[in-house]
C-alpha cells in the first residue's frame, strides 16, 4: 500500500521499503530445532510467507544443500508464494557469501530486509550480520527462526543486536505492516493474527456471541446472524460456518 494512504511513523518497517528473505526453512534442518516446538516454528513461517501475499511484498528464498540431509524446503512457502524468487546456492553456509543472493537483494531496490531462517545461531545470523554490515536495515524474526537450543537462541540474539540487526517475532510484525484496522484487508489481517494466537481467535468468538446476544438475544444469538453497526463504525459480518469455525468479516 502507498505510505499516503496508510500514514506511519519513519521509524517504524515501511512496506514498500521491505524484502522478505526465507533462509533453509528445510525439513531436515527443522528436525535439529530445540528451542520452538516445530508446529509453531512452521505455523510461524507460514504466517509470515500469507503475509508477504497479502501485502504483496517481494520474497527471495535459498536452501543449505537441498538435496542432502539438510532435507527440501517446506512446501508450504512454495504453494502460498509462487512468485518468490528461489536462488540456490554452491555450498555457501552464509546466504550473503553467494553473489546471486545477494545480488536478488539488490534488484529489489530496497533496503529493509526482513529475515527468517533455520538454524538462526547460523543460517539467520550470518546473513543478517553482513547485510547490516553492508548498510542495509536488518530486521530478525526470532520465533520463525529455529535454533538447536534456548541458550543457543539467547547467545544469537545478543550478538545480532550487538551487530545492529533488530529483532522481533511473527505478530510484532504483522502489526506494524498492518498499522490500522481501517483498511480492506482487515479480515485478513485478524485471520493471521489468529492463525497465531489461538486466545485471539477466542477473544473474536467471544465478542461475536456478546454481539450476536445483544443485537437477537440469547435464544437466537447462535443463529448465523449478520450485525451491522451505525454508519461510520466497523461493520462485522459473523457466519458460523458447518466446521463450528467462526469468521468476522471487517469493512469501513
Amino acid at each position: 500500500m502507498a505510505n499516503e494512504k496508510y500514514k506511519r511513523h519513519s521509524a517504524m518497517i515501511d512496506p514498500d521499503d521491505t524484502v522478505i528473505l526465507l533462509i533453509d526453512h528445510q525439513s531436515g534442518l527443522f528436525q535439529t530445532v530445540k528451542d520452538l516446538e516445530l508446529e509453531e516454528l512452521r505455523g510461524n513461517v507460514v504466517a509470515l510467507a500469507k503475509l508477504a501475499r497479502l501485502l504483496n511484498l517481494p520474497v527471495i528464498t535459498t536452501a543449505s544443500a537441498p538435496d542432502g540431509p539438510n532435507g527440501p524446503v517446506i512446501p508450504e512457502i512454495g504453494e502460498i508464494l509462487p512468485e518468490a524468487v528461489y536462488v540456490p546456492r554452491k555450498g555457501q553456509i552464509n546466504a550473503w557469501d553467494t553473489p546471486e543472493f545477494v545480488q536478488a537483494v539488490e534488484a529489489t531496490r530496497r533496503k529493509t530486509l526482513v529475515m527468517a531462517a533455520t538454524l538462526s545461531n547460523v543460517c539467520l545470523a550470518f546473513p543478517a550480520i553482513s547485510a547490516a554490515a553492508d548498510g542495509y536495515n536488518v530486521y530478525a524474526l526470532m520465533d520463525a527462526s529455529g535454533s538447536w537450543s534456548a541458550f543457543s537462541k539467547d547467545i544469537v540474539l545478543a550478538r545480532l543486536t550487538q551487530a545492529g540487526v533488530i529483532p522481533t517475532d511473527v505478530i510484532a510484525l504483522v502489526s506494524e505492516l498492518q498499522q490500522t484496522w481501517a483498511r480492506p484487508e482487515a479480515q485478513q489481517f485478524a485471520e493471521i493474527h489468529a492463525s497465531r494466537m489461538p486466545n485471539y481467535k477466542l477473544l473474536i468468538e467471544s465478542h461475536g456471541r456478546a454481539q450476536q446476544v445483544a443485537q437477537v438475544g440469547n435464544q437466537d444469538a447462535d443463529k448465523p446472524t449478520t450485525l451491522r453497526k451505525l454508519a461510520g463504525e466497523i461493520v462485522a459480518e459473523i457466519a458460523v460456518e458447518g466446521s463450528g469455525d467462526l469468521m468476522i468479516r471487517a469493512s469501513l
